[in-house]
């Protein structure tokens, strides 16, 4: 029986008590379809958060967090032939669905009831292997480092899926609430469609970079943008800012909630917040069509993703990090050989 290093989540609790724990445990076996991937790096997602703090109900304990996964396919499963051996691959949060229900037939996986999710159902990327059905794992383009990688398998894909349902158009105005890791590379596709993108922070460093990228204005939540916005995408896990954010969408306008949690939205003046035809939406996951869109419009930009580097055993230092905004752009973890 062969082990592994890995961070294991046996209880969930804040981020200040450490929750993820050092331990070895035995490398799987790839079943039929699937692929035993190496793991090379794993980004560290504000949904490792929400789950390690026990903000999302978990269906398994314990778990190895971790779906921004970048390797090399180890070991082929009984049929799989998509990949061959020594390949690099890319894994996402979405991890299965049944493939068979309305909503998979419908182009809706995302919303299948039987979708499973790396990191929550099955053990992600905080380990030095993981197991992924191949029809799931995505070819990683020559143009992106492992680490420039690791942030567009989900704060990418999340993003870009945001932006689409958004109904952000070309020479549009964009806002975007939070400029984290989603952030930095929903710009990057924004300005490439020739979008006006404000970005509204509380951090003066990420202010900062939001100007390195392109961004027409910045300020905080509560700040008056010099034009109504067209759309907006809220990244940031806050309620409040979704009245803030409909308080300067223009007439028709959009606004998407990127986030797999949110705090309570407070109580909404009909006339000032919402009426004159404007949507709220929320954008659940993401489908294997938004990541394959992602990588190929990221290559074409190219984008450029800002990435912190930290090794496997600090995963909760990098949370910690993460909960205080003190990660400039996106952490990744590097899984030792």
């Amino acid at each position: 029986m062969q082990m592994m290093q890995s961070m294991i989540l046996n209880s969930p609790k804040g981020v200040d008590d450490n929750p993820l724990e050092p331990a070895d445990i035995t490398i799987p076996e790839p079943g039929p379809g699937e692929i035993l991937v190496r793991v090379r790096v794993c980004g560290v997602c504000h949904t490792d958060l929400h789950t390690v703090e026990g903000e999302l109900p978990l269906p398994k304990l314990p778990i190895v967090p971790g779906h921004e996964v970048i390797g090399v396919v180890e070991t082929l499963g009984e049929g799989a032939s998509r990949f061959k051996v020594g390949d690099r691959v890319g894994m996402a949060w979405l991890h299965s669905t049944c493939g068979r229900c309305s909503y998979c037939s419908k182009d809706h996986e995302n919303l299948c009831e039987g979708a499973r999710f790396t990191g929550y159902h099955v053990n992600g990327g905080y380990a030095q292997y993981t197991l992924v059905p191949e029809a799931f794992a995505y070819p990683i383009p020559d143009q992106f480092s492992d680490v420039e990688a690791a942030p567009l398998m989900c704060a990418g894909i999340i993003g870009y899926r945001a932006l689409r349902l958004s109904e952000t158009q070309p020479g549009g105005r964009l806002g975007l609430y939070g400029f984290g890791a989603s952030a930095h590379i929903a710009i990057q596709v924004a300005r490439h469609w020739g979008c006006e993108v404000y970005v509204f922070s509380r951090s003066k460093e990420h202010r900062k970079l939001a100007e390195e990228l392109g961004a027409a204005w910045t300020g905080q939540a509560t700040d008056k943008p010099p034009r109504k916005l067209d759309s907006a995408i809220i990244f940031a896990p806050a309620g409040p800012l979704v009245l803030d954010a409909l308080r300067v969408l223009d007439k028709g306008g959009t606004l998407a909630l990127a986030g797999i949690y949110m705090s309570d939205i407070p109580g909404m003046d009909y006339t000032k917040h919402l009426y004159y035809e404007k949507t709220v939406r929320s954008v659940t996951a993401s489908t294997r069509k938004d990541g394959g869109e992602l990588l190929g419009v990221a290559a074409q930009i190219p984008v450029r993703t800002q990435t912190q580097t930290f090794p496997l055993r600090e995963a909760n230092r990098v949370l910690q990090l993460l909960k205080g905004g003190q990660v400039n752009g996106a952490g990744v973890l590097v899984i030792p050989d």
